[in-house]
């Protein structure tokens, strides 16, 4: 099961995705607890690189080690060794081997097993032959031991209703050799995955509670311009810093955003009041470039831009609209000077692409009266 543990290598120029799991390799009779890579083409890192026949054979051999003796010395690189007490393991060389087959599967998108057995399953819910059935249970006992409890994705009924549904009233499944299903426990089965292809069903239509999780709206790139006057028809450009739209900050005023934050930056007062004061915004960063920053600048320089932004907007209604027409898109901020600021082609943050955002929601829930009347945070500069 590949889960969150993502990896790749590169082979002959192309990335061959990947994921990993922890294993012990027995080397010289000594165990040491390593991290076993698979890959999408087939191949297996298991302190060499080899082919899933291959790894079968170190599995049998006892190299990838399944079994671990009472008193067995074993270490994990430079962090600690121990002596083996009383080791319980669950895997077997059968099981491992079948784990990773179907790790191999899932990364090239096929099925693996747990889907064969859930194919299997709709086939049978389709058409409740015995043969149908047969063939169910057989899929399911492909599944590795170790994994069929997530295939439903259940963590609170694990696989017991599949068990019940493969096995049918009266019916037995290894790990319940004593216990029959009842016809109570077939029924039940039955109707948890009635109710479960309902949910399937419907799954595409359903939107969350809260809203939806993606923009309707494409995205939009704000690339880096440089507006050395105001636009008699503002459009995109005029949601850039350094777009000449004066806003007015305790008790002074700036010609762009862009001179305040600098200005904001700077230590000394005097650095403060030529940043304040430059030509443009790109000759205000760099007197700023030049001067002394404010202590913990870096901690606070998220909320002194939200804090300006929202001067901006608040002070400049025809820029408001300009932002509010974006709808819900997502806005990347070009920034060449920042990957803090900017998205950069995907190699930034673009957090001045989501204090946009921010603004723009804080527009539209102001209009609509949403959210008056919370305690909020005052900010400073």
């Amino acid at each position: 099961m590949i889960g969150n543990r993502i990896t790749h290598r590169t082979a002959d120029g192309v990335r061959v995705p990947g994921t990993w799991r922890h294993a012990f390799i027995c080397n010289g009779g000594s165990y040491f607890l390593t991290d076993l890579f698979i890959y999408a083409d087939g191949l297996i890192d298991c302190w060499d690189l080899v082919t899933l026949d291959e790894f079968e054979k170190k599995l049998r051999s006892g190299w990838v080690a399944t079994s671990l003796p009472d008193g067995g010395m074993a270490s994990a690189h430079r962090l600690a060794s121990w002596t083996f007490d009383g080791p319980q393991t669950w895997l077997t060389p059968e099981l491992l081997l079948a784990e990773v087959r179907d790790t191999v599967d899932e990364l090239n998108g096929r099925p693996d097993s747990t889907d064969r057995c859930l194919a299997a399953v709709d086939v049978f819910l389709a058409e409740r032959t015995e043969e149908n059935r047969s063939a169910a249970r057989a899929a399911y006992l492909a599944i590795p031991e170790t994994v069929r409890h997530y295939a439903l994705g259940d963590m609170d009924r694990k696989d017991r209703p599949l068990q019940a549904l493969v096995a049918g009233p009266g019916g037995r499944l290894p790990g319940r050799p004593d216990q029959s299903v009842s016809p109570e426990e077939y029924d039940a089965a039955v109707a948890y995955f009635e109710e479960r292809d309902r949910w399937r069903a419907e799954a595409p239509s359903r939107v969350p509670a809260d809203g939806a999780e993606h923009s309707s709206a494409p995205a939009l790139k704000l690339p880096d311009t440089y507006p050395q006057r105001a636009l008699e028809r503002p459009d995109k450009r005029a949601l850039r810093n350094d777009y000449p739209a004066p806003i007015a900050l305790d008790d002074v005023t700036y010609p762009s955003v862009a001179h305040a934050y600098w200005a904001q930056s700077v230590a000394e007062p005097e650095a403060r009041n030529a940043v304040a004061t430059a030509e443009t915004g790109a000759h205000a960063q760099m007197l700023a470039a030049e001067a002394p920053r404010r202590e913990g600048w870096e901690r606070t320089r998220t909320a002194v831009m939200a804090r300006l932004l929202r001067a901006k907007y608040a002070q400049h209604a025809d820029l408001a609209e300009v932002l509010l027409a974006t709808g819900d898109a997502t806005l990347l901020y070009d920034d060449a000077d920042s990957a803090y600021w900017g998205d950069n082609g995907g190699q930034g943050r673009n957090w001045m692409g989501r204090l946009l955002e921010l603004v723009r929601s804080e527009l539209l829930a102001g209009r609509a009266q949403i959210g008056r009347g919370l305690p909020t945070a005052s900010p400073s500069a």
